[in-house]
């Protein structure tokens, strides 16, 4: 199972909250230059192409699918450009390890119905033997944009949707005991797991089955084992990844109907969109499209030797290829029109496969009270550590064990996808966290970010582990101080941090200086420092007295900090609008005089 990083959900929302709410309606593009800086950056900026003015609704349900550049939509290329040159050099052997981070890899980013952006780099085939030797030259298949990819727990995403579709037409309750279909399930203390709990992996199960199916003999006793498994926890009581969840609902499923999960998944899923490269047990004939896998043949593995056109898990190879958790594959563009399926809030090209209020089930956090863990029916939500700077509280996704990647943000109308083979030949190379993250930063920087009225802006976009500082210096007369500004924050939550401090000995000592913001998800109460965000802009205050200020006629400097922790950036930061003001009047108008800063880490933005 891959290693999973929690991080602090950004803000309590859900779904339903995100694409309901009346803030954030559409507010008139500024024409201004992209602020990224790019020569290639489009000078006018649709609404659409906005990072800060976020959607809370599903795109129109007619969105289908077309190429197009960039700059069609809106969008920075040179963003995208540096994201895929990244991680097609990525499959490179590097010099620390000898090896590269994957043989191969497919990315494809979608932006507002338009795929922006298409990728092939290494090979579907390379190497000889689980120690990384190298195939004859003329033996390696190179990587096409429609490679098949084993999609490996991308696969639960299927099981998911089918799950989602019996509820919404009344055969399954979300609540019900997986015990009342499946009597033999409650021996081992499971009589009261619900649907609900294998949905969201807060049943209680232990992530795998053990000993693995495959040590079973037969498929009755495979099945008996998952039905015989004990819990490792009660019932909601602790969040745990975990195989046997979607097993088990494959069996719910299968009995619920009478059909087999690879006949509903065709029925409902890929039959109406239309899903002609994805499958299970694909057939022999498309073996040349298929990404190589890793070879079986160490111990304590069934001896499969190289594992190429087959499911990689185990597990789901000793369900006959057919598994809950595992066992689909797929093509970047035909994962690109699931995605947009659920962007359109659960139709394509006039196909439903789910209602509005289903996808947003799949999309809303059960798991509140499992901080980091946020995850709906199916999608997990609101994870920085491979969903990059797509992130937030509403962004979709999911993670599959042999490199595959799905992100989905109906913030900003956007899909990011990054399918590698990297356990070609094994799987102990390593994390490809960083290439997940590298498309999905891409694309959220190629998004624009204006400051209110037109206004020039300070950024911020530092990378990890870094400060900036933003300081001014005016003259101090009588009484408090205000300072008030506009702010974007999207950052860590509670990792990477901008805070406002003072000084009164020319930044030989500093204090902080406690704020408060106003605006859609901004803290509340004053605070010490800001972070996290809502992708909108808030109206920013503070006021100095007493220890804070020097003597009349004396010099007050104030800065602004951000700092980020060794992981995970987002967007960065923006200061505009900054007035620094007392009893008399205003002693700086950052607007008119933006002169009067010292920038370390920050830029100004043009108009």
């Amino acid at each position: 199972m891959l290693n999973r990083r929690s991080v602090l959900a950004v803000v309590p929302l859900t779904l339903t909250a995100a694409l309901g709410a009346a803030a954030g309606t559409a507010r008139a593009a500024v024409p201004r230059a992209a602020r990224a800086g790019s020569a290639d950056a489009p000078a006018d900026v649709p609404r659409s192409a906005r990072f800060d003015l976020p959607w809370h609704d599903f795109a129109p349900p007619g969105t289908v699918l077309r190429h197009g550049a960039p700059e069609e939509v809106g969008l920075d290329p040179a963003p995208i450009r540096a994201a895929l040159d990244q991680v097609a050099a990525w499959t490179e052997p590097d010099p620390t390890t000898g090896h590269p981070m994957y043989s191969g890899q497919v990315s494809l980013l979608v932006h507002d119905g338009v795929v922006v952006a298409q990728n092939a780099a290494g090979y579907a085939l390379r190497y000889a033997d689980q120690q990384g030797d190298l195939l004859p030259a003329a033996q390696w298949i190179p990587m096409r944009t429609d490679t098949i990819f084993d999609l490996a727990s991308l696969s639960k995403l299927f099981t998911s949707i089918v799950a989602v579709r019996e509820i919404q037409d009344g055969g399954l309750g979300l609540d019900d005991t997986v015990a009342g279909y499946l009597p033999e399930f409650a021996t081992n203390g499971k009589a009261a797991i619900t649907i609900r709990q294998l949905l969201t992996h807060t049943s209680g199960l232990p992530a795998d089955p053990s000993p693995a199916l495959w040590q079973y003999p037969d498929m009755p006793s495979r099945v008996k084992a998952i039905l015989d498994t004990v819990p490792q926890n009660p019932p909601d009581t602790v969040y745990l990844y975990s195989d046997l969840n979607m097993l088990s609902l494959q069996l719910v499923l299968e009995h619920l109907t009478g059909k087999s999960l690879d006949t509903l998944v065709r029925e409902r899923v890929t039959g109406p969109l239309g899903l002609r490269d994805t499958m299970y047990n694909p057939p022999a004939s498309l073996k040349h499209r298929i990404a190589a896998e890793e070879y079986e043949v160490g111990p304590g593995e069934p001896q499969r030797g190289l594992v190429w056109g087959q499911v990689h898990d185990e597990n789901a190879w000793a369900m006959g290829g057919v598994a809950g958790h595992a066992g689909v594959f797929s093509t970047v563009a035909d994962i690109a029109v699931l995605s947009q399926a659920i962007l359109n809030g659960g139709t394509y090209r006039g196909h439903r496969i789910l209602s509005e209020e289903s996808v947003r089930q799949m999309m809303t956090n059960y798991n509140q009270k499992y901080p980091g863990d946020s995850h709906g029916l199916g999608f997990e939500l609101d994870q920085r550590w491979y969903m990059g700077r797509l992130d937030s509280a509403a962004t979709a996704g999911h993670t599959g064990f042999t490199g595959t990647t799905i992100v989905v943000d109906p913030l900003s109308r956007s899909v990011a996808l990054q399918f590698s083979n990297r356990v070609h030949p094994t799987r102990n190379w390593g994390s490809t966290n960083a290439a997940r993250r590298a498309v999905a930063d891409g694309l959220a920087d190629a998004m624009a970010v204006r400051a209110p009225d037109g206004r020039r802006s300070w950024y911020s976009g530092i990378t990890d582990a870094s400060t900036a500082t933003l300081t001014t210096t005016v003259t101090s007369r009588r009484g408090a101080v205000d300072v008030s500004w506009t702010a974007f924050v999207d950052t860590e939550q509670d990792c990477d941090l901008l805070v406002l401090e003072s000084s009164t000995d020319g930044g030989a000592t500093w204090q902080p200086v406690p704020m408060t913001a106003t605006g859609t998800g901004a803290p509340t109460g004053a605070v010490a420092s800001l972070s996290g965000g809502t992708r909108s802009w808030w109206r920013v205050t503070a006021q100095l007295g007493g220890s804070q200020l020097p003597p009349s006629g004396a010099s007050l400097t104030i800065r602004w900090q951000y700092t980020t922790d060794p992981e995970y950036t987002g967007r960065g930061v923006d200061v505009t609008g900054v007035r620094i003001a007392d009893a008399r009047g205003t002693l700086l108008d950052g607007d008119r005089d933006p002169g009067a800063f010292i920038a370390s880490g920050w830029t100004l933005t043009s108009r």
